[in-house]
């Protein structure tokens, strides 16, 4: 990553901003009297890995997905079956996303290189995962909600796509035209060390409003998140996630979280959404990061994946807290899979390729599918207005609010539990290594 970064890198720009710190409330439980979207007094973030909407939902009714598409040669090419748990992965950053995209001609998906060596499969970058290594996020899509026009954030991977769905920006500070666009590199290191407890030769890049990746920045910013406005109205989050150092974990990137008392908010350990849910725990707003190995990481997954999400659904559909919840389902970045929809760019950095959707809950619309155009921070905006919480200012200003997958006024579903190969007992009981599933 070093080697193909360095070559558009000219200046070091180190940014280290202190800030404040926010109180903690206690969770807030559900009345049964609440109408409207302030029925909803829950909202559960799920952040799976590296999958476009082509790649992951090939074939879902409803959904525009493609069988074919184009390379740079101009040559058309059937996208073939692969395994959730492939044995390659492909690069996603900026560049990455300049080839693909082609100026809207989506054309330049063969450009991605991928780390499977001298032994890459014919045509790598135009695959699908076939529904039945997947067939839990079908039961969700069918039963609930789905969005065929949800967009990544941000044009890279995954640490800014990370500090996006917590705070709508991947900004160093609340003013700048800048946007941190890559993941962290440096000294020899513990696999994806970043945010502000990283050692002082840890760097990630900023891109410009042109669109150049000239400046570097140590991983530490500041500017209010989501986290900020729920502190603000005494309303109660958590953040699950497999550590507290790696790129996955987007607080550890905002100076006042990380250095105040709401660092106490971010739960190293993803199971223990598991137990919250049913000792009666559960946050106002939750986001949810997975292992690893159930990440849906290409390379670096086991094919659990759809079962961890089903677990969590699961746990929460059997609980005090279904009538009260809304859960989204997202993939973090593209992974630099095929995609034949062109995103709708909005400057140098916003918006990337497809990446799937999932809307949860008994308000939503069943067997809906979305057309209308989402981001990461439609998410925020829907929680926002959820709460009464005013806007960031980021880009949750020019994003939906996500309403049209929900009918309010209908009788809440029933939930019907989703039938998943692996039981929640999988991922209490086992005792996974803590992989870096995202260090490309």
């Amino acid at each position: 990553m070093l080697s193909r970064l360095s070559s558009i890198l000219l200046v070091v720009w180190v940014v280290v901003l202190c800030g404040f710190a926010s109180a903690q409330a206690t969770p807030a439980q559900g009345t049964g009297s609440a109408t409207g979207i302030s029925a909803i007094q829950h909202v559960i973030i799920i952040f799976q890995e590296n999958r476009t909407t082509d790649n992951l939902f090939h074939g879902l009714k409803g959904a525009d997905t493609a069988d074919y598409g184009y390379n740079s040669k101009g040559q058309k090419i059937t996208l073939g079956p692969m395994k959730l748990a492939s044995n390659y992965s492909l690069d996603h950053y900026h560049p990455d996303f300049v080839w693909m995209y082609d100026h809207g001609k989506m054309d330049g998906a063969d450009l991605i290189p991928g780390d499977c060596g001298t032994k890459c499969p014919a045509n790598m970058q135009f695959k699908y995962v076939p529904r039945s290594d997947v067939e839990p996020y079908f039961q969700m899509a069918e039963q609930y909600a789905f969005g065929d026009r949800m967009f990544q954030s941000n044009q890279g991977p995954s640490y800014p796509a990370h500090q996006f769905i917590i705070g709508a920006t991947s900004a160093p500070s609340p003013t700048s035209d800048l946007f941190d666009g890559e993941d962290t590199f440096g000294i020899s290191q513990p696999a994806g060390h970043s945010g502000c407890g990283a050692p002082a030769q840890i760097h990630t890049t900023l891109i410009d409003p042109l669109g150049q990746e000239k400046l570097l920045a140590f991983p530490c910013f500041d500017h209010l998140t989501l986290m900020d406005l729920l502190d603000n109205k005494g309303l109660s989050w958590r953040y699950y996630t497999l550590s507290t150092t790696y790129i996955w974990t987007g607080p550890n990137a905002i100076s006042h979280i990380y250095n105040g008392p709401d660092w106490a908010y971010v739960i190293p350990t993803p199971s223990q959404v598991l137990k919250d849910i049913a000792g009666g725990h559960l946050a106002n707003v939750s986001w949810v990061i997975p292992e690893g190995v159930s990440s849906d990481h290409p390379h670096a997954n086991n094919g659990s994946g759809p079962s961890w999400v089903a677990s969590i659904v699961n746990a929460v559909g059997n609980s005090q807290y279904w009538n009260s919840t809304a859960i989204f389902v997202t993939w973090d970045d593209w992974g630099g899979w095929f995609d034949h929809v062109p995103p709708p760019i909005r400057n140098s950095y916003e918006y990337s390729f497809r990446v799937p959707l999932l809307v949860i809950s008994p308000y939503a619309k069943p067997g809906y599918v979305s057309h209308f155009n989402h981001d990461f921070s439609s998410i925020i905006k829907f929680t926002e207005t959820a709460f009464g919480l005013p806007s960031l200012g980021f880009g949750d200003v020019y994003s939906d609010d996500l309403t049209d997958c929900f009918n309010f006024s209908q009788k809440p579903l029933t939930f019907h539990t989703i039938k998943a190969p692996l039981k929640a007992e999988y991922f209490l009981n086992h005792h996974f290594p803590k992989s870096e599933p995202d260090d490309d």
